[in-house]
């Protein structure tokens, strides 16, 4: 057992902590409500980013919020993907629906749909979903101002930053305390998008990160290759917070967020009870301590090489990965002494307890057993202690001595989870009723709920008592048998007049029956709500068509890296209108002569990174104006919704233009950019050719940006994977300042470049292909190309190539997502 010491601070208003569980279906909305969820978040069979999961119908949708009104649990939809212009209708449709049903909350990812709900709907919450990559105070801050209800904050975020966020901002902060974590930061994951055609921001990524990958280092000298590391290196282990809790909630953080729409009923029960349990016991002001026997629940239900606290720590990378295995692996259970091939014998002594129908499986079989022949010697048993030396009958496969064996799921675990949530009623809602037996008058009972009577009364009337007279005792048990309802009689006040009797005692259960009927009713009359909003008033923003085709395309040059020894005198200037420099060039001194050459050269923009650490936050701080002062800069390209923040007092004076990282799917988002003052908006990367044409065809009061050539970032990752301490120097060795380059090679062969920011401590991953595509089909304002380390005179090429309105061929490249999704 771990005891943790803490003191929460009184400025935080402790009882509005939230526990919210997630749901796949029906089964785990009930394991979720009857193990003590707070909320719960699920999604329709549309718009979500988990689409694998048994999500609801529309019938069941409402049957859903109804069955948690009645528990007094609040219900958040997830409409948290990216939507097409084709699908704008549906969408709202669906949030339509799910408003008049009552729902609670809907979580967003979209910009224009979350603005035009914001508009539409202003009584109904909207959170921002983690796939917005909300990761410091200025993210946070923009969703507040744009009307979000509640920010989920990306999984990304140490402790102290989370504090400081609650501590400068208004808006609910919502954080992930339990579940599977992924590598890239959530919204800013295009691998499964861009190598399979299955799009996380659409929810169906297919989980590349949980495949086997060798780190490569590449020599540029001698272009020799060596492995320096293999197995599933981008898999990191699930997510536990149990010893974080009272910091968390010190912090200010409004709601706790367990991971796992795709995850069983009984991994939500057993999950939502052990965090149920520990945050009540800091609600109570108990002791805090960690029990062993419930992490060992949790590492049973699932895990991957155990837990790790994700990136809420000061070193997280140190324990984030676990390489060995992708799935879960459960509980380590021994090393076999002795197998016998011929009886299927296993010899073992145990680490944990095992039982016949429980679950294992031995290390290098991916067949899995379920126990039904356990022995001590000649002694069959149907439960052993740790430490028992058994045998383990009707085994065979690929077995030897000294292979591990776990054990994968325990039957004991697994029937107690069933039992919290089947044919029972765990979650209720306390009410007082008062009940009249008075002479001459009808039985009567009521409630007061939410300031509103609720109250029947019975045809009979008592009648004098011959004998025994019935008694306020009496009246009370008979009325408080309410096992089978969501309701619990908290107290029961009698009025109750002497020497009276009830002829049939079953009248008090009718009264009962007809009054908890009647103040359901009550309650989801009380929830629902209408709308006047009609499908009719949703008209794109943009609907007028473009007369003619733009065959002038401007030519946009990011160039990701800037060498001082490069001659750029040679490059192509009459060709580029605007030259994209990353923000952290212009930090280094050594390129200031560089950088004054080409800002007098061409209209320049200040690129900034998609994640901004509050280390990054102090080099803007710093820098920028000395920056503005000193180069001949157009405007900045942003990447994040936070770096408006940033440029608050510049947006009047410089151009702004929007990165494909902004996500930008549909007209009502291009709109709301407008809104903002941005100038021009880049393109989602993950737009098919129909979508692009289904967006460019209207004029728009916004210039756009098409990026047709570059190696381009699939994952931004908060996790080193050369130095594994995510600290820079003199902790690691600083192998992302070398010479050399490094690559994650897949099962097929194909290497994915990796890409160190050793300020910020962020990796960029980079696609195996290059995108190469013809820009003449595309009817926008300007292309971009984008370089990652190509010599001036490829770059001079490319820009022949594309400005020619031709693509490159070849097996090293891609056209990227033109083709529909799958």
């Amino acid at each position: 057992m771990k005891k943790i010491c803490y003191n929460i601070s009184g400025g935080f208003c402790m009882n509005k902590i939230e526990l919210l569980s997630p749901v796949g279906d029906w089964d785990c909305l009930l394991a979720a409500v009857q193990n003590g969820a707070d909320s719960v978040y699920f999604g329709s069979t549309l718009f979500n980013a988990r689409a694998s999961a048994n999500n609801f119908d529309v019938p069941t949708l409402k049957k859903a919020i109804q069955y948690c009104k009645l528990r007094n649990v609040r219900t958040f939809l997830t409409l948290n993907i990216l939507i097409k212009n084709s699908e704008f209708n549906d969408a709202i449709n669906l949030a339509q629906k799910a408003y008049e049903f009552g729902i609670d909350a809907l979580i967003v990812q979209d910009l224009g749909l979350a603005r035009y709900l914001i508009k539409n709907f202003p009584d109904m919450p909207i959170h921002g979903s983690t796939q917005m990559s909300i990761h410091n105070l200025e993210g946070v801050l923009e969703l507040q101002d744009l009307g979000f209800k509640r920010v989920v904050l990306a999984r990304e975020l140490p402790l102290n930053e989370i504090q400081y966020i609650c501590k400068n901002s208004k808006i609910e902060i919502e954080t992930f305390i339990h579940g599977a974590l992924c590598i890239s930061y959530s919204g800013q994951c295009l691998f499964s998008s861009i190598i399979g055609g299955r799009s996380g921001n659409r929810g169906k990524c297919a989980g590349p990160c949980r495949l086997p990958y060798e780190l490569l280092n590449h020599n540029n000298v001698s272009n020799k290759e060596t492995t320096m590391d293999k197995g599933y290196l981008l898999s990191p282990k699930d997510l536990c917070t149990l010893d974080y809790l009272p910091q968390l909630i010190d912090a200010g953080v409004k709601c706790f967020k367990i991971e796992g729409r795709l995850k069983s009923p009984e991994y939500v029960a057993t999950v939502t009870r052990i965090y149920r349990k520990y945050i009540d016991k800091i609600l109570n002001k108990e002791d805090y301590i960690v029990e062993d026997s419930d992490m060992k629940q949790l590492l049973q239900i699932f895990n991957r090489g155990g837990f790790s606290s994700g990136h809420l720590s000061d070193s997280p990378n140190k324990n984030l990965i676990f390489k060995e295995r992708p799935n879960n692996i459960g509980l380590f259970l021994g090393n076999i002494s002795k197998f016998s091939s011929n009886k299927g014998h296993i010899t073992l002594t145990l680490n944990e307890d095992l039982a016949i129908g429980d679950t294992i499986y031995t290390e290098k079989e991916d067949s899995k057993y379920t126990v039904s022949e356990l022995m001590q010697k000649t002694l069959n048993l149907t439960h052993a202690k740790a430490g028992t030396r058994v045998t383990i009958g009707r085994m065979k496969g690929n077995i030897s001595v000294g292979d591990k064996v776990y054990k994968l799921n325990s039957k004991e675990l697994l029937n107690t989870a069933r039992l919290s949530y089947t044919n029972c009623e765990n979650k209720k809602i306390n009410i007082n009723a008062n009940v009249i037996v008075k002479k001459r008058i009808p039985i009567s009972i009521s409630v007061n709920y939410n300031n509103s009577v609720i109250s029947v009364s019975s045809d009979v009337v008592p009648i004098p008592a011959i004998n025994s007279p019935i008694t306020s005792e009496r009246i009370i048990k008979q009325i408080c048998k309410t096992s089978n309802t969501p309701f619990n009689f908290k107290t029961v006040n009698v009025q109750l007049d002497d020497g009276l009797f009830i002829p049939n005692i079953s009248v008090l259960n009718e009264l009962r029956r007809n009054l908890l009927l009647k103040l359901q009713e009550h309650i989801l009359a009380e929830s629902a709500r209408t709308s006047n909003f009609g499908l009719n008033n949703i008209t794109l923003p943009y609907n007028i068509l473009k007369s003619e085709k733009n065959n002038n395309k401007k030519i946009s040059i990011l160039l990701r890296n800037i060498n001082s020894d490069t001659d750029y005198s040679i490059l192509d200037f009459k060709n580029i209108s605007s030259l994209y420099i990353p923000l952290k060039c212009f930090v280094n001194k050594k390129l200031e002569k560089t950088l004054v050459f080409l800002s007098d050269k061409v209209n320049t923009y200040v690129y900034l990174p998609s994640v901004i650490k509050n280390n990054y936050k102090n080099i803007i701080k710093k820098y920028l104006e000395d920056i503005i002062q000193k180069y001949k800069i157009k405007g900045f390209v942003i990447s994040n919704l936070s770096n408006l923040k940033f440029l608050e007092g510049y947006k009047s004076n410089f151009e702004i233009i929007g990165n494909s990282s902004l996500n930008i799917f549909n007209n009502y988002s291009i709109k709301e950019c407008a809104e903002y003052g941005i100038n021009k908006v880049t393109l989602s990367r993950e737009l098919s050719k129909t979508e692009l044409e289904d967006i460019l065809k209207y004029n728009l009061d916004i210039d756009t940006e098409l990026i047709v050539y570059g190696t381009l970032p699939i994952m931004s990752c908060n996790y080193c994977f050369l130095g594994k301490s995510n600290m820079c120097y003199p902790e690691c060795k600083r192998l992302c300042s070398d010479d050399n380059s490094y690559y994650l090679k897949d099962r097929l062969g194909f290497k994915f470049r990796i890409v160190s920011d050793n300020i910020q401590s962020i990796t960029s991953i980079f696609n195996s292909k290059i995108l190469s595509i013809s820009p003449k089909t595309f009817n926008v304002s300007s292309v971009r190309i984008d370089i990652l380390d190509e010599n001036v005179t490829t770059i001079n090429k490319i820009i022949e190539t594309v400005k020619s309105g031709k693509s490159f061929e070849g097996k090293e490249y891609t056209s990227g997502r033109l083709e529909e999704e799958k």
